[in-house]
């Protein structure tokens, strides 16, 4: 296939042309969520462009076979191995079972993306489904003189690699014990860069997750997942890597570490990254306890969509600063640009030169490293353009094929809780009984007194109708 598609590639810090191995075929693999808590709006930042990737990717033709990882067991609350088992955090917070947890909030995790037309992985695997797969790597690595056992626990060993910090510029002198969270060093470690691929003596005796190993009763480290579950789908090649900034290191180094050594070749060659989404005080956090989510968003009256559209009008490569000031000034232009395009009208012939030169132009725009808000350009281009309602009409479709937003789908009818319900019924029948009263004057009242609470009712043959307007 022709490439259009130029990424930058942590891994070579270079934007250059994507090609995978297989022509016309992308292996794609995106960190999942470890599922102890709901996703704050900085996570589903990532997963917003990694849809866009994956879609515009298939707009250009490609057969694309995504898997995500379900972290369920073995993330612990550092990324230096030690520490608490987020999962058995989350089910101590709401006294649950850690499986419990994990199922609720899975399906909370997809919900948000559902609400974001965030489309669902081909392939998504909880790490908890793949212990034999993690058990034979670990062998098989241990076999090959790449890992250790030491206290209890298997390490990899990452003195026996020629190259450890493949995707940062990382020196091992500069390297603190510990990346997001301050950590305790592990004496058993060779080399304070070496991590846990398997641990059978915890720190805490109540670990619920535990399976039989050659080296005892314990459960995986949180990094041997992805390779796991990558080879497992995909094979021991892959083309295409994604996950936030933070994941670069040690997560990513890590696997890429481990994934190499055992297959003995280069294991993904494409490697993309999305930075953080921060407020005033710095990167969003599920640390600090109270946390932006999608529920909240909707709460606070604003539609999830206007979100993926905030998003959308910055660079994947650029820290985005979130403010509801902004979201306010978004969600009032997201608002103006579906009820655009929902109006568009179906008149004239479909016109294929203007066609194909708006589809060159939107591709241009996100061939260059997923330039999502140049091709939120284009889109304008286009209804301001002089091209016939159906010429746009079909554009804004084929557009809104990758961008996702909604632009043409027909908006719900608001609905009424039963609580409005109840008191909408009991008002009509106030303002019948005003009428059969003839206090007219009543009545209008009643009617002008629901067009405030934002109901309209109207007077038929079979009785009053309303409905929220």
């Amino acid at each position: 296939m022709e490439n259009r598609l130029n990424l930058y590639n942590t891994r070579t810090r270079t934007v250059e042309p994507f090609v995978p191995r297989v022509d016309g075929k992308v292996s794609m693999y995106t960190c999942g969520p470890t599922v102890y808590h709901y996703a704050h709006i900085g996570n589903l930042r990532s997963y917003i462009m990694e849809d866009v990737l994956e879609k515009f990717l298939r707009y250009l033709g490609y057969d694309v076979t995504r898997v995500m990882n379900i972290t369920d067991v073995g993330h612990l609350s550092s990324d230096a191995d030690t520490g608490e088992d987020k999962m058995l955090k989350g089910a101590r917070r709401e006294k649950k079972t850690v499986l419990e947890i994990a199922a609720f909030y899975t399906d909370a995790f997809f919900s948000d993306c559902e609400k974001l037309h965030i489309k669902r992985p081909d392939v998504v695997e909880p790490a908890t489904h793949c212990i034999d797969d993690f058990i034979r790597v670990i062998s098989g690595l241990l076999e090959k003189g790449y890992a250790y056992e030491a206290g209890g626990n298997v390490y990899f060993d990452t003195s026996k690699l020629k190259e450890y910090y493949v995707l940062s510029n990382q020196k091992e002198e500069e390297l603190a014990v510990g990346v997001r969270d301050s950590v305790e060093e592990d004496p058993n470690k060779r080399n304070k860069t070496d991590f846990v691929l398997w641990f059978t003596k915890s720190k805490f005796e109540d670990q619920e997750l535990k399976w039989p190993s050659p080296w005892g009763v314990g459960y995986p480290g949180w990094h041997i997942e992805c390779s796991c579950i990558s080879m497992k789908h995909l094979g021991g090649y892959l083309d295409l890597h994604c996950g936030g900034v933070d994941n670069i290191f040690p997560h990513h180094t890590n696997e890429i570490a481990q994934s190499e050594a055992y297959l003995g070749h280069e294991w993904c060659r494409y490697w993309f990254h999305v930075l953080h989404l921060v407020d005033g005080a710095g990167k969003m956090s599920k640390s600090k306890g109270d946390f932006l989510t999608v529920s909240l968003l909707e709460e606070k009256k604003y539609q999830p969509l206007a979100y993926r559209m905030f998003c959308l009008q910055s660079h994947y490569r650029k820290p985005l600063e979130f403010s509801y000031g902004v979201l306010d000034n978004v969600a009032q232009a997201y608002a103006k640009l579906t009820a655009r395009t929902r109006s568009l009208p179906e008149e004239g012939e479909l016109d294929q030169q203007g066609i194909a030169s708006f589809k060159e132009a939107f591709i241009t725009a996100l061939g260059n490293d997923l330039n999502t808000s140049s091709a939120l350009t284009v889109l304008y281009d286009v209804l301001k353009s002089d091209l016939n309602g159906s010429t746009k009409r079909w554009l804004v479709e084929d557009f809104d094929r990758v961008l996702s937003l909604g632009l043409l789908d027909e908006e719900e009818a608001p609905k009424a809780d039963a609580e409005l319900e109840a008191y909408v019924l009991e008002r009509i029948e106030a303002r019948k009984a005003a009428k059969k009263a003839k206090d007219f004057a009543l009545a209008d009242s009643i009617r002008a007194e629901l067009l405030e609470k934002g109901v309209a009712i109207k007077d038929t043959r079979e009785g009053t109708v309303w409905e929220l307007v």
